[in-house]
C-alpha cells in the first residue's frame, strides 16, 4: 500500500494533468477521489468551493489546497497543492520552448479545438453536480415521497435572487459572497 502523502501527490498530478479547462474543471476529479478514496465526502466538495470561490487565488489551486488539508492536515495542503501545480508547470514549460515552431500547425490548432468542448463538458457535469449537492435533498424525499421535500428551497430561491443579482447589479462578487455568508448564517442553510 502507497502511503496517504505520495498517494495524495499522485492524485492531485492527475487532477492537475487532465483537468483542462480551469479550476471547477477538477470537480470531477475531486469527486472520484472522494468515492475511489474516502478523504472527504460529496458535501465536503460543496464545502470546498465555497471556501475556494471566497477566498483569493485560482479556484483549483485553493481546492487542492483544501482538499489536501482536509485529508492530511497541512502538510497534505501543501503536497496536494504542489501535486496539483506541477503538471501545469512542467507543461508550460515546454509549451513555452516549442510553441513558436508549432503555432500554426493545424494538429496543434486542431487539438486545441478539440479541447473548448471537453472543458465545457467537465465544467457542465462538475456544476451538474454541485447544484444536486447544494439544491436537492435525496434522504428527505425518501422518507416522505414529498416533491416539496426533494428541494432545498431556501438555497434554491437564493440561488436565484443571486443570479439575477449578479447580471442586474454586476456588483462585485466579493459583494455577494458577504451577502451569502450571511444568508446561510441566518438561514442556517
Amino acid at each position: 500500500m502507497m502511503p496517504q502523502f505520495l498517494q495524495l501527490v499522485l492524485e492531485f498530478f492527475k487532477t492537475g494533468l487532465f483537468s483542462v479547462g480551469g479550476g471547477l474543471a477538477t470537480l470531477p476529479f475531486l469527486y472520484e477521489i472522494s468515492d475511489r478514496w474516502g478523504w472527504f465526502t460529496h458535501a465536503d466538495i460543496a464545502d470546498m468551493i465555497a471556501v475556494s470561490e471566497s477566498t483569493p487565488g485560482a479556484i483549483g489551486i485553493n481546492m487542492s489546497t483544501y482538499a489536501g488539508f482536509k485529508t492530511a492536515g497541512i502538510p497534505g495542503g501543501i503536497l496536494a497543492t504542489m501535486g496539483l501545480a506541477l503538471p501545469s508547470v512542467i507543461i508550460i514549460l515546454i509549451i513555452a520552448k516549442f510553441l513558436a515552431h508549432f503555432r500554426n500547425n493545424p494538429l496543434v490548432e486542431g487539438a486545441f479545438y478539440g479541447l473548448r468542448p471537453a472543458s465545457i463538458a467537465m465544467i457542465s457535469v462538475a456544476g451538474l453536480n454541485v447544484a444536486k449537492v447544494a439544491l436537492v435533498n435525496l434522504s428527505a424525499y425518501e422518507a416522505t415521497h414529498a416533491l416539496s421535500d426533494l428541494f432545498v428551497w431556501k438555497a434554491i430561491i437564493l440561488g436565484v435572487l443571486f443570479f439575477i443579482g449578479q447580471r442586474k447589479l454586476k456588483w462585485n462578487p466579493v459583494i455577494f459572497i458577504a451577502i451569502s455568508a450571511a444568508a446561510g448564517i441566518i438561514f442556517k442553510f
